[in-house]
């Protein structure tokens, strides 16, 4: 098990059959951290509310490591997302010592602060055309459960590592590509407008570290398309581990570099 002082997860969709669980399950065996920030969508309310609950062993796992490591002294926060909105009621409660947030300044061990939101807000879509976030979801749903049977064939082929159909998708279609890129510079905007040095977030399912006019933008990425996740070292350099069948990871970030990674 490596020691990191951080772990940043978002996108996990508990309560779908797209929840890649095992496969988090095994990175959290892997990493011990001093603190886990849960950066929005860690439990699908839309897909649960449309009849689609599928709520497995190692989804049920998952929720009581996160509520041991709290009780064990890890800090944990959560910050609710789109999919989990109906939990951004309880901001400031607490639930098994997981704190609810609706956004956090993460100071990292190198000094340099980043805000940690989920990042619905900066989608133009989700905040003023919910009915096309909502069409949006269940087409997503879709892809995502044709994605299973081509899952099934891969292994029956023997073909390696995890592929995703809704990311090909996206990065086949030209304005996902550009709402990607019109997102990025709207959470940047945001951090600087703050001050800080950079931003963490999750919401449009691509992983990613690199540095906008001297900010650091990071996503999360997810659990369901493409299983990664943000670690923080103990010197505060930050790492975007893809943990597929070959659990690849994206070199450490030195803040002096630019450095793009697109791991889908």
């Amino acid at each position: 098990m490596q020691q990191v002082r951080s772990i940043f997860l978002s996108d996990i969709h508990l309560g779908t059959k797209a929840c890649q669980a095992k496969h988090l399950l095994e990175f959290l065996k892997a990493y011990s951290s001093e603190q886990v920030f849960l950066l929005g969508d860690i439990i699908d309310l839309w897909s649960m509310s449309r009849g689609g609950v599928h709520w497995d062993a190692d989804q049920n796992t998952f929720v009581q490591k996160m509520l041991r490591r709290a009780r064990h002294g890890e800090k944990v926060i959560f910050i609710p997302g789109n999919h989990d909105e109906a939990i951004r009621e309880y901001v400031g409660s607490s639930f098994g010592d997981v704190v609810v947030a609706h956004e956090h300044i993460h100071t990292a061990a190198d000094g340099r602060r980043y805000l940690l939101i989920h990042g619905d807000e900066f989608d133009q879509v989700t905040r003023h055309h919910r009915w096309v976030a909502i069409m949006g979801d269940k087409a997503y749903d879709m892809l995502v459960s044709l994605n299973i049977y081509l899952s099934w064939l891969r292994r029956t082929l023997k073909r390696p590592g995890y592929w995703s159909l809704a990311g090909y998708a996206k990065r086949k279609v030209k304005t996902a590509v550009n709402f990607i890129f019109n997102f990025e510079d709207s959470v940047i905007r945001h951090a600087r407008e703050q001050g800080l040095d950079g931003a963490i977030c999750g919401h449009i399912h691509w992983p990613m570290i690199k540095e906008v006019e001297g900010l650091i933008y990071l996503n999360c990425g997810d659990w369901v398309d493409s299983c990664t996740a943000i670690v923080e070292h103990l010197d505060g350099r930050m790492e975007l581990i893809h943990w597929n069948a070959t659990h690849t990871a994206a070199p450490a970030l030195n803040p002096e570099q630019t450095i793009i990674k697109q791991l889908i």
